[in-house]
């Protein structure tokens, strides 16, 4: 099993070694949020990120406006952000209540202080695999590769979402030159999606569906990465059927305790590597 609450621990304290060697040299490490309204999850996913990034020893800024915030001024209090030297990554916490536009909110953000990766900017870079900051949850998933040592060059990868938080970006980021998978997208819609997942050597899931992939649906001895997170009467279930995939895949992520940690040390990576850029450290 690949346990992504194995892979977060050793990314956190290497972050936690980075930001105290900037620290050493008198520059902190500062991560903002900014959540509109009261959306239960979303409080508890914020409250996770300050916690994480307090415990790597950065500064955590909690801004929090009410539900009645105009696109307006939500969008003002990212330029203020922007324009603190203390910030050095920023988080909007998404989706914004209501007919705001997360899109436009999150394009307000310094791409350089862009520590979820979603800026259209940065996002471009990816598409021209140019150094940048990464998307965090498909980041956290190349991690867990890396760590486990899964090689996946030549490898074919079908990737079963297509979202611009996970699908798009890991299909590219697999693709990418240095990792060399041969990456497919696909969605819950393709037609004879059954045929290409069981021709995958490394499956990625991600389209918020329960246990929508089944044993028989996989190839035997591939690797299988669940981003889904779905609440249901048993309690936490991924977009996999974890009990019969197991019983076929090579490895396996499980829900939860897989990629749903990866994504908050991410976001900490990329913040300190915002850091070390404005301060000329090389990471």
């Amino acid at each position: 099993m690949l346990s992504g609450k194995e892979v977060a621990a050793s990314v956190r304290a290497d972050v936690k070694d980075r930001v105290a060697a900037l620290a050493a040299q008198d520059r902190t490490v500062g991560l903002a949020t900014v959540m509109v309204g009261e959306d239960p999850a979303s409080q508890v996913y914020v409250r996770n990120k300050h916690r994480a990034a307090e415990a790597a020893g950065m500064l955590s800024f909690d801004i929090h406006l009410p539900i009645d915030s105009s696109q307006a001024q939500i969008e003002d209090q990212i330029r203020v952000l922007n324009a603190d030297p203390q910030v050095d990554g920023m988080i909007v916490q998404l989706p914004l209540p209501g007919d705001l536009d997360g899109n436009h909110a999150v394009a307000t953000v310094d791409p350089a202080k862009d520590a979820d990766g979603l800026h259209p900017y940065n996002l471009g870079l990816l598409v021209l695999e140019r150094e940048g900051p990464r998307p965090a949850t498909p980041s956290g998933i190349m991690r867990i590769l890396d760590y486990y040592d899964i090689d996946v060059a030549g490898k074919f990868a079908v990737v079963v979402g297509r979202s611009f938080l996970v699908g798009r970006p890991i299909v590219l980021m697999l693709g990418a030159k240095g990792t060399d998978a041969t990456a497919v997208q696909a969605h819950s819609r393709t037609a004879d999606l059954t045929n290409l997942t069981r021709a995958a050597d490394l499956l990625v899931v991600a389209v918020g569906r329960a246990e929508m992939i089944k044993g028989e649906d996989v190839k035997p001895g591939a690797t299988v990465i669940d981003v889904g997170i779905n609440r249901t009467e048993a309690g936490l279930v991924g977009d996999i059927h974890f009990d019969s995939v197991a019983q076929v895949a090579g490895a396996i992520t499980p829900v939860p305790g897989g990629v749903g940690p990866m994504t908050i040390a991410s976001l900490l990576a990329n913040t300190v590597e915002a850091a070390e850029r404005t301060a000329g450290v090389a990471p």
